[in-house]
């Protein structure tokens, strides 16, 4: 049996990660990105009643395409950066984004390496975050392994999250991974702690 979930509310934010028009649109497992985007829009509105910290991360190459992560295998830029509108990397419109919210834009996988999360995290005095987003073994994986090494407590929201690209992946992650690193918790148990 898990442990009692207990939230500081005076220390805790809500990480969402790449909840933007560009990645929800496509195929997601195990869950259906419509079922995160209800759970992590619960999770905002819950934060914002509290007064907490909300932490909208979207990724995006700058227009050259010079600062995004080049795949290992000869694809040439184009073919990595085709199909990406103007509106790619906007926020969905169920977040908000409220003007409390912060907005963080990265260039790679994970939220804290080249961004300002870090400083503007502690600057509020927050050492633990709420994490979830696409995709569970991707962009919150590696937000979550930056996070550990800068000793920030986690708490993943497992229905809140779904991998890009299959079960096995988010479930290796939720079950392997993330357990060494904080706690896995559903939604309903963040909401209830936050009623």
């Amino acid at each position: 049996m898990a442990d009692k979930l207990i939230i500081d509310k005076t220390k805790t934010a809500l990480v969402i990660i790449d909840l933007q028009k560009g990645v929800v649109g496509r195929p997601c497992q195990p869950y259906e990105s419509s079922f995160v985007v209800k759970h992590a829009s619960g999770l905002a509105q819950a934060f914002r009643k509290n007064q907490m910290p909300v932490f909208l991360v979207r990724v995006t190459p700058s227009a050259d395409m010079k600062d995004g992560l080049k795949p290992i295998a000869d694809i040439p830029a184009q073919t990595v950066s085709s199909g990406r509108t103007p509106e790619w990397a906007e926020i969905i419109p169920e977040l908000g984004p409220e003007s409390s919210d912060f907005i963080i834009t990265k260039r790679q996988w994970g939220a804290f390496y080249g961004t300002e999360l870090d400083l503007q995290l502690r600057r509020r005095n927050i050492d633990t975050i709420v994490l979830c987003g696409i995709s569970t073994n991707i962009g919150v994986e590696s937000t979550a392994r930056f996070a550990y090494e800068y000793g920030y407590q986690q708490i993943f929201v497992e229905d809140a999250m779904t991998s890009g690209r299959s079960r096995d992946e988010h479930d290796n992650t939720v079950k392997n991974i993330f357990p060494r690193m904080g706690r896995v918790r559903k939604t309903e148990d963040i909401l209830a702690e936050l009623a």
